[in-house]
């Protein structure tokens, strides 16, 4: 019995820890008195986003987020876009955070419409605010965007650099977690989340849960139900 009894807990604790591991939501923005309704943890570039989303604003929808993420070097850049015509690179509407030559750290837009040097430009959401900092080896983009047509599924990105020239980012690594930073992003009036996964409230910011593993422990709990009674 007491074995049983151990194996069902252990099969709980799958259920529990991928909202558990989630570091964003110990992620507090004081200085800018702002909270998010969601937050998750990125699965490459030890990235984070943050993010609320407000279908009854008007005239659009808004959507605000917080994206964390540190640089290939203190010199380099950090970049986050929703994508409206593709899942990767090409077509990404970016903001992308650099320090600029005073100094501080600014957030300039870029329309991504082929492989090479980028260059600024307006993207096809209009940026209600934007701005930047960095500390502790970490870049931070606060931004709101109206997103009339951003309602259900849209598509994201994110990537950092290394390095700056002449205020333009210089080219990302092309390694496996650069390539590889894309997701989708769930936006409804009731709520917001990753799509692979479902969301607990805690704290003000919601916990994306890994369906993958949450089934998968389900799955053992029934398991072991059924083989002791």
């Amino acid at each position: 019995m007491a074995t049983s009894l151990f194996l069902i807990a252990a099969a709980v604790a799958l259920l529990i820890s991928p909202a558990s591991s989630l570091t964003c939501t110990s992620q507090t923005f004081p200085q800018i008195n702002t909270n998010y309704t969601n937050c998750t943890d990125l699965p490459t570039l030890k990235a984070f986003l943050h993010w609320t989303y407000n279908p009854d604003t008007r005239p659009d929808p808004t959507l605000e987020i917080a994206f964390i993420a540190p640089p290939t070097r203190p010199e380099g850049w950090i970049a986050w876009a929703l994508n409206p015509t593709g899942s990767g690179m090409l077509g990404a509407q970016s903001l992308v955070a650099f320090r600029d030559t005073n100094g501080s750290i600014v957030v300039r837009t870029y329309n991504i419409r082929a492989y090479g040097p980028i260059v600024e430009s307006r993207i096809s959401y209009e940026v209600l605010s934007r701005r930047g900092e960095y500390s502790d080896g970490v870049m931070r983009i606060f931004a709101t965007l109206a997103v009339p047509s951003a309602g259900g599924e849209v598509n994201q990105v994110w990537q950092v650099g290394a390095s700056v020239r002449d205020g333009v980012p210089v080219r990302h690594d092309m390694v496996a977690e650069n390539l590889n930073s894309k997701s989708k992003l769930l936006l409804s009036a009731s709520g917001s989340g990753a799509v692979a996964g479902r969301q607990t409230q805690t704290g003000g910011c919601s916990r994306v849960w890994g369906s993958g593993l949450e089934l998968y422990g389900v799955l053992v709990l029934l398991g072991i139900w059924i083989f002791v009674f």
